[in-house]
């Protein structure tokens, strides 16, 4: 598989127990392209974006995700997967007696890089998503569109070649939220990280090229 090919998916079906979500999906996905998938409630989004992070694994035909087979993916070969992937949630998921500087630097944290290294990555993500001045408080003295944005800031701490968004910007509201979406824009086009969102409905202040899949009657398809 080409080094370009950063997600391949090839007649994937996944399920929850006996209940099948996803059958018979085709698609590629590149470096440094920005993905939207929609779909109703309970098509099945969620479901893919965990079988992207390998929390759970394909019932029948092949996913690879930066070079690594999700079907038989060792756990110390996921856990280095992980590493290199950023992952934003909808309810932030920040540590709230942790302050702003040391949630972002979480991943770098868990990899045991030096101090040095992460007081210098705090510095340039926290300026990135315009939070300097925050890097001392706790979330919970933040709004939910800053929470979000050390949230986005802690997805890119270890410059990760693929980010995976779910319903980010589901709790802000419009100003907060095409906040979030210029800095993953940002990330996109100036870092050529590939980004993957799954969203109710694609924003209209969105800019960049973007792909468009939706998953309906459990199949993924591409929207032209």
């Amino acid at each position: 598989m080409s080094n370009n090919i950063v997600i391949n998916a090839s007649h994937l079906a996944l399920s929850y127990g006996d209940q099948s979500i996803i059958k018979d999906a085709n698609f590629t996905v590149k470096k440094g392209e920005f993905i939207f998938i929609t779909g109703p409630s309970g098509s099945g989004k969620s479901t893919l974006l965990k079988a992207l992070y390998g929390q759970i694994k394909p019932v029948n035909g092949s996913l690879v995700v930066g070079g690594h087979d999700m079907n038989s993916i060792k756990k110390n070969k996921l856990r280095e997967l992980r590493t290199h992937l950023g992952i934003i949630f909808q309810d932030y998921k920040l540590i709230n007696e942790w302050s702003v500087k040391k949630n972002v630097v979480l991943p770098l944290m868990i990899a045991g890089y030096s101090i040095d290294v992460q007081e210098t990555q705090a510095e340039r993500l926290l300026k990135h998503v315009k939070l300097s001045t925050h890097k001392e408080r706790y979330p919970l003295e933040l709004s939910g569109g800053e929470q979000q944005r050390v949230g986005v800031a802690r997805a890119m701490a270890k410059n990760p070649f693929l980010i995976l968004a779910d319903e980010p910007t589901g709790n802000l509201d419009d100003y907060s939220s095409n906040v979030i979406w210029d800095l993953m824009e940002n990330a996109c086009e100036q870092l050529k990280t590939t980004v993957l969102v799954v969203t109710h409905k694609i924003p209209s202040v969105f800019s960049s090229p973007y792909r468009h899949f939706i998953i309906e009657n459990k199949g993924i398809y591409e929207v032209y």
